[in-house]
C-alpha cells in the first residue's frame, strides 16, 4: 500500500510539472530584421579596440603620400602584447590592427608588394607584425579584427579598375588564410580629393570574405553586417536604429551620414552601428598630443553604447611599439568609471508590476524578468495590450537616488520601441525615441524615487524588455537631487 501511495503522490505532482508547462504561452513572433548569432555576440561585446600603427607613426602624419621609405620604420620595441593586455585587462574582446592604411605600408610580409615589414630594418625584415597581433590575441583570449585600406597610395594599379581590385582580393586573401580566425574586417571609402578615379568591387570582395570567413562581420558605410555610424566623434543619433535599407548605402558618399547616424524603422537589413573615435586627437600617434579626458569618454561611451552602438576605440600604438603608459591609465581610469557606475542595479529586489504579461503571471515573460541576469528572458505584454508600461516599486522605507536609467530589448526578437517615457513617482524625468541593445538616460540631477515607471508609447509590435536597471553615477556634473 505504501509503494502504491507514493506513486499516486508521484503521479499527481508530474500531473501539477505538466500543467505549468502547458500553460507557458508561446513567445510573439520576431519583428524582422534580426540580428544573426555572430552580430548578437559583436553587440553584446559594447566596447572593442583599435590600434592604428604604420608608417604615420614614424613620419607624424594621419595620411601618408605612398612615397615614404620603409627604412623609415623601425619599431624597437613592438610588443604586440602589451597592447593586447592593456585591452584585455579592462575586459575588451575584440581588437582591430590596421594591417595597412592609405599610405600602402603593409604590416605583414605581402608577396604582391615591397612596400612592406620585411624592407624594413625592423627584425631585419624578418618581422610580421600581423602575426605577432594575433598571436598576442590569442593568448589573451581576445578576437582579432583587420582594416586593410581600400585606398592605395603606394600602389601603381590604383586607378586601374580591374587590375587594382585583383591586387586587393590578393591581399584580402593573404590575410584571411594566413592568421587564423578574424572576427571583423575593417572596409571604408575615405580617399582625398587628389586621388585616381577608382570603383571598389565590393560585392566581389564581400564574397570573397564570407567564403574564407564564414563567421566574420564584416563593417563598411553599406555593412553587410555592421556600418559605420556616421562620424568619427563616437556619438550616435538620440534615435539609433540596428534596422536600415542597405539599397540607400553607397560606400564613401558624404550623403548618407544622418541616414547611417540613426538608422531606420522601415529598414529592411539589420546592420547595427559602430562607434570609431580614438583617445586620441589624431588616429595616430603623435607626441605633443595627450588621451581625451575621462569626463569625455564617459560622455561618449553614454552616446555610443548607451544610444544603441559598440564603442570602437582607437589607442595607438607610440614610435617605440608601445602604448604610452598616459593612454593606459586613462582606459584605466575609463574601465573602473564604468564599473563604478554599472556594477550596481538599484532595482534589485524592487517589486515589478506591468500593465500586463503575455500568457499571464505563469506565462513565462513576467514582468520579473527584466531584473533577473538570463539574457534571454524578457518582459512581453499582451498583444491585446493599449498601453504598455512597466513600473518597479523601489524601497518600502524611503527613497532611492539614481540619475542613470538604463533600458534594454530583446533584440534577437527584433528592434521594437519607437517611443518611450520614464516616470519616477509620477513625474517624467526621461524620454526617447529607440532603445535597442541599451538605452543609457545619464540625467542632470539625481533623482530620489520610490517608483519607477517605463511607458512605451509607441513600438513595432508588442514591446520586449530583456533589463532595466537604475545607477548612481558619480562621475556626472551635478550631484544636485530632485
Amino acid at each position: 500500500m505504501r509503494k502504491v501511495w507514493w506513486l499516486c503522490v508521484a503521479v499527481s505532482l508530474l500531473d501539477q510539472v505538466m500543467l505549468a508547462w502547458s500553460q507557458l504561452a508561446s513567445p510573439p513572433l520576431p519583428v524582422l530584421p534580426i540580428p544573426s548569432v555572430t552580430q548578437l555576440k559583436w553587440q553584446r561585446r559594447e566596447i572593442i579596440m583599435f590600434f592604428h600603427f604604420g608608417m604615420n607613426t614614424f613620419t607624424d602624419s594621419e595620411w601618408g603620400t605612398g612615397h615614404e621609405s620603409p627604412s623609415s620604420f623601425n619599431p624597437t620595441n613592438l610588443d604586440a602584447n602589451q597592447w593586447v593586455g592593456a585591452a584585455a585587462d579592462i575586459g575588451v574582446s575584440l581588437v582591430i590592427l590596421t594591417a595597412k592604411h592609405h599610405d600602402g605600408f603593409c604590416l605583414w610580409p605581402s608577396t604582391y608588394t615591397d612596400h612592406t615589414v620585411e624592407k624594413s630594418p625592423w627584425k631585419g625584415g624578418k618581422g610580421d607584425i600581423v602575426r605577432e597581433f594575433v598571436d598576442a590575441a590569442k593568448a589573451r583570449g581576445v578576437d582579432v579584427g583587420l582594416y586593410l585600406s581600400p585606398w592605395d597610395r603606394h600602389e601603381r594599379s590604383y586607378g586601374q579598375d580591374l587590375q587594382y581590385n585583383e591586387f586587393y582580393i590578393a591581399q584580402l586573401q593573404e590575410l584571411l588564410t594566413r592568421y587564423g580566425s578574424i572576427s571583423e574586417i575593417w572596409f571604408d571609402g575615405a580617399k582625398g580629393a587628389d586621388a585616381a578615379n577608382m570603383t571598389y568591387y565590393f560585392n566581389d570582395w564581400f564574397s570573397m570574405v564570407k567564403q574564407l570567413q564564414n563567421s566574420i562581420n564584416i563593417f563598411s558605410d553599406a555593412g553587410p553586417d555592421v556600418r559605420w555610424v556616421g562620424d568619427e566623434s563616437g556619438f550616435a543619433g538620440s534615435t539609433c536604429w540596428s534596422p536600415i535599407n542597405r539599397t540607400m548605402l553607397t560606400i564613401g558618399s558624404a550623403s548618407i551620414v544622418n541616414y547611417l547616424n540613426k538608422g531606420d524603422p522601415r529598414g529592411t537589413d539589420w546592420v547595427p552601428p559602430e562607434c570609431d573615435v580614438s583617445i586620441r586627437p589624431g588616429w595616430f600617434w603623435h607626441k605633443p598630443e595627450a588621451p581625451k579626458s575621462l569626463s569625455k569618454l564617459l560622455e561618449i561611451y553614454y552616446k555610443s553604447v548607451g544610444r544603441n552602438c559598440v564603442l570602437l576605440l582607437n589607442v595607438p600604438p607610440n614610435s617605440t611599439g608601445l602604448l604610452s603608459e598616459t593612454d593606459i591609465k586613462r582606459l584605466k581610469e575609463f574601465h573602473s568609471a564604468i564599473y563604478t557606475i554599472f556594477s550596481n542595479n538599484l532595482t534589485k529586489g524592487s517589486k515589478v508590476k506591468a500593465s500586463s504579461q503575455r500568457g499571464g503571471q505563469r506565462g513565462g515573460f513576467s514582468a520579473e524578468n527584466v531584473l533577473n541576469d538570463d539574457e534571454l528572458s524578457y518582459w512581453a505584454p499582451e498583444d491585446t495590450d493599449g498601453e504598455s508600461w512597466i513600473e518597479m516599486k523601489l524601497s518600502d522605507n524611503g527613497v532611492i537616488s539614481f540619475n542613470v536609467i538604463r533600458i534594454q530589448e530583446a533584440i534577437w526578437m527584433g528592434q521594437r520601441i519607437k517611443n518611450h517615457e520614464v516616470y519616477a513617482d509620477d513625474k517624467v524625468v526621461a524620454q526617447g525615441m529607440t532603445v535597442g541593445y541599451k538605452r543609457l538616460h545619464r540625467l542632470g540631477k539625481i533623482i530620489q524615487a520610490r517608483s519607477v515607471r517605463i511607458r512605451i508609447t509607441n513600438s513595432r509590435g508588442v514591446p520586449l524588455l530583456s533589463s532595466v536597471g537604475l545607477h548612481l553615477d558619480p562621475f556626472a556634473a551635478s550631484s544636485n537631487r530632485i
